[in-house]
């Protein structure tokens, strides 16, 4: 085993594999949070271009899918090397 991960398994693996349950589970309802190119009034075509630019909580919502998303793909990795 690499040392890198040596404090895995002091941690346990069944915490590892529980976090990265989690982590899925946040990351698909995060992904279900945004929203279509076309939806309402702008994707039927009567909001000007001026309107359609993107909000801030659409923007911190992006941020915080790519934050989650990159804690669960390093867990992964993680899982991987302690399982495999």
């Amino acid at each position: 085993m690499l040392p890198l991960f040596a404090f895995a398994d002091s941690f346990g693996r069944s915490a590892f594999v529980f976090f990265d349950f989690v982590t899925a589970i946040v990351l698909i309802v995060l992904v279900l949070m945004h929203s279509g190119r076309d939806t309402g009034m702008a994707g039927m075509g009567y909001v000007p271009a001026s309107q359609g630019g993107t909000h801030i909580v659409e923007r911190n919502l992006t941020r915080l899918t790519v934050v989650v998303s990159l804690v669960f793909a390093a867990n992964t990795v993680v899982l991987w090397h302690l399982l495999g």
